[in-house]
């Protein structure tokens, strides 16, 4: 039972990985944090291995795990989701140079050297080190918790999940080799689920959470900022141009139009408006909705989303209600002009 819930489990990683890669990580949904789309991919990429070795390893061909291949991608994993959660709890920083980033590739480059009895346990201590860092990076964002109590609650999680599967591989005689790789295959199987629930009922979640991360981190940027006079220009952007429209607008776009560098605009609207960029564009867009879906009652609810900007029907949804507590076709019901008898 356990063999067959691994396999089960490594199949649906496949397709998961694939489906993320395709779907989350495309170039509109990391305009601001391109380097984090690179290292989701890579780290995509690095379960997609794992995951097929694990699986050839519960059909009886053990012979992928001596592979250099599988172990560079159990030393990848862990640094791949560093670096691609670094520049969005810490927004204010900068994501670092190449050369920068090279500490955290060498352990890959060594760990495919080292023969496999070494190297799969320094993998996993090298995974708790990341998952500590997480953690902590995670706890500093605690004055946000009640913005994200379900994500917090779904990635603790996968928290737990990654601790337990390192603490049963520091210790090889606690479990049979197959059942370990089993449960280390629905490990990571029901990590992928748990995230991509996260993405669904969020799907802007990487967005929001930088936000968050910019409020909490960042010292003031806007002492030579005309800020009553960037708010006043950011007002007739959005009501003269519509800039909301545009289903790729950026922070870094928006605070260009501003003459303002991206953290600017951020601090101005975290400082002055009390929200984040994610959460402003998203009012402007249901404000937009609002007045659409009420002067144009022939008009269907997604095209009335996709025309103020959104990208989805799910992600109008989403921020609809989120905005306004019902959904489009409630509000319309609701406040829409009563029909002539």
């Amino acid at each position: 039972m356990i063999i067959a819930c691994g396999l089960l489990l490594a199949g649906y990683s496949l397709f998961s990985c694939l489906l993320l890669a395709l779907t989350h990580f495309r170039a509109g949904s990391y305009p601001d944090h391109p380097h984090s789309r690179y290292m989701g991919l890579l780290l995509l990429l690095a379960l997609s291995a794992l995951q097929a070795a694990n699986a050839g390893l519960l059909l009886g061909q053990p012979g992928w795990l001596a592979s250099p291949l599988y172990r560079a991608a159990l030393f990848a994993a862990a640094p791949c989701f560093y670096l691609y959660s670094h520049p969005l709890l810490h927004p204010s920083l900068d994501s670092g140079t190449p050369l920068s980033r090279l500490p955290h590739a060498l352990p890959v480059l060594v760990g495919a050297l080292l023969p496999f009895p070494l190297a799969f346990p320094l993998a996993f201590v090298a995974g708790m080190g990341y998952l500590l860092w997480f953690a902590r990076s995670v706890y500093r964002l605690r004055a946000e918790r009640e913005r994200f109590q379900r994500e917090l609650a779904l990635t603790g999680g996968v928290m737990l999940i990654a601790a337990a599967v390192a603490l049963c591989a520091l210790l090889p005689a606690a479990l049979p080799r197959d059942t370990f790789f089993a449960l280390y295959a629905s490990a990571i199987g029901a990590a992928l689920w748990l995230a991509q629930l996260m993405l669904g009922l969020r799907p802007d979640v990487q967005e929001a959470v930088a936000d968050a991360a910019s409020e909490a981190y960042q010292t003031s940027t806007l002492g030579n900022v005309d800020c009553a006079g960037a708010l006043a220009k950011l007002e007739q952007l959005m009501r003269d141009q519509h800039l909301y429209q545009d289903a790729e607008l950026s922070l870094t776009t928006l605070a260009g139009r501003l003459d303002l560098s991206a953290h600017q605009l951020s601090e101005l609207l975290n400082s002055r408006m009390a929200k984040g960029f994610s959460r402003y564009l998203r009012e402007q867009r249901v404000a937009a909705a609002c007045a659409m879906l009420l002067a144009e009652p022939s008009a269907s609810v997604l095209s009335v989303g996709l025309s103020v900007g959104f990208a989805s029907q799910s992600n109008f949804y989403e921020a609809f209600r989120e905005v306004q507590g019902m959904t489009p076709g409630a509000y319309r019901k609701l406040h829409g002009a009563p029909k002539s008898a």
